[in-house]
């Protein structure tokens, strides 16, 4: 007998949490920060930080997961992690650290380096690195990862297996990235005897205008970039490593210079170790790092000077940008408006490269609209992180399970009318065993 509760994510994207158990092993898949208040707007952990775990827990920010967080006695015998977004891993701050925490080793570098650089502080202790289909037991569970392509470098989906019974966790997941391919192998030889799939829906009920490849961004950058015979400013995401090849790769095409801050230089120098990304070296010499003050600032104060100090032979300074206006495709986002101001981006363009959703951040809002002043021509270009229904049609074709449960996703009720597959429906907190 296996006893599976989804915690949150039933009803909403973000702060996916998942807990299966035996008669003799308790596993946690995930335990992510929400994305919205129950109210609908954006949830802020900020005013909750100081909050203990008991109040946490009776405000539904921690799910109810005894045995799991530092103040009680370790009772989980493993939590594993998906990948390295905030709506997957945020809550770690408080769990036990004498639970084994199981990911894969990129993931864990890019978690410590966005702790690093972020106010909420995730200390990592009892950690133990994923393999791509190398199979973990834990007592009389076995935990199976499968790297897919997702917009998070390295993101997994789990196979779960007690005796003769067995779950898939999609996590979250795409076919359109530049590792598609990580999913068309794992679609042609999939896991069989699934019983229940628990399938993330982040797009399920979105209209989309285009179905975007990665290599389609590429493309509209290709084209952008030659019309243009100013400046490019490009507001992405410095995790989004696909998006940021996208970008290297019609820099190269275009003979433009892509100039990246310090921050993005550290993301790209240390996932090089685990793939073939473009980083700041003597290998990409179209590729600048600018030193800006208060990110360079915030890690000399840190004793962290070595961060940047390793770029010293790649930097690019504002004056040289300004030189070299039509030549530059510069990474930017709000924290580095100061540093802006010192650039002449006048009558450049801005491409916009993040979800649309997010424009509607104050802080996003501010920034673009601090922008307009300069009389930049905007552009969107973006694709989703998250399969289309036509890959998720195709993803639950090959798996084949009895049921489907809705997870990550803001309209469950969609599924039955969009697959062949049964559907269960489970209210967060609800228990299923099978």
């Amino acid at each position: 007998m296996i006893n599976l509760v989804i915690h949150r994510g039933t009803q909403e994207i973000g702060g996916s949490c998942v807990e299966i158990w035996t008669e003799n092993t308790r596993i946690v898949l995930d335990i992510g920060m929400p994305l919205v208040e129950s109210a609908g707007i954006e949830f802020d952990f900020q005013k909750y930080k100081t909050s203990s775990i008991e109040l946490l827990i009776t405000n539904k920010i921690l799910p109810d997961i005894p045995g799991l967080y530092s103040e009680n006695k370790p009772k989980i015998d493993a939590l594993f992690i998906s990948h390295a977004h905030k709506d997957h891993y945020g809550l770690m701050l408080y769990i036990h650290k004498y639970v084994p925490v199981y990911l894969g080793k990129a993931t864990q570098r890019l978690i410590e380096l966005t702790s690093l650089f972020s106010p909420t502080f995730v200390q990592l202790y009892n950690t133990k690195h994923l393999q791509n289909e190398k199979p973990v037991k834990i007592r009389d569970i076995e935990i199976t990862p499968y790297l897919l392509d997702h917009s998070a470098f390295d993101a997994y989906g789990f196979l779960i297996r007690a005796g003769d019974r067995s779950i898939f966790y999609s996590g979250d997941f795409r076919g359109h990235g530049r590792k598609a391919k990580l999913l068309m192998q794992f679609m042609s030889h999939p896991p069989s005897g699934i019983k229940y799939l628990l399938l993330e829906g982040t797009t399920i009920g979105q209209k989309q205008k285009e179905f975007l490849s990665e290599k389609d961004i590429e493309d509209k950058l290709y084209e952008i970039f030659t019309r243009s015979g100013k400046i490019n400013l490009v507001y992405t995401s410095g995790q989004n490593i696909d998006r940021l090849v996208s970008i290297y790769k019609a820099c190269l095409r275009t003979g433009k210079i892509m100039v990246i801050d310090v921050y993005i230089a550290i993301i790209l120098s240390e996932l090089a170790r685990f793939a073939c990304l473009p980083y700041p070296s003597e290998k990409y010499k179209n590729l600048k790092v600018w030193f800006s003050h208060y990110l360079c600032k915030k890690l000399k104060e840190k004793g962290l000077e070595d961060m940047f100090y390793q770029f010293k032979n790649y930097k690019i300074t504002k004056g040289e940008i300004n030189i070299n206006l039509d030549k530059i495709v510069l990474m930017v986002r709000p924290s580095l408006f100061i540093d802006l101001k010192k650039i002449n981006i006048d009558n450049g363009n801005m491409i916009y490269s993040m979800w649309k959703g997010y424009i509607e951040k104050p802080e996003t809002k501010t920034f673009l609209n601090s922008m307009k002043k300069h009389k930049l021509k905007f552009y969107s270009v973006h694709t989703s992180g998250h399969a289309y229904l036509a890959t998720l049609q195709k993803f639950v074709e090959a798996i084949q399970p009895e049921y489907i449960i809705p997870i990550h996703t803001f309209n469950s009720k969609i599924y039955k009318s969009v697959y062949k597959v049964p559907v269960k429906e489970l209210k967060d907190r609800e228990v299923l065993t099978f």
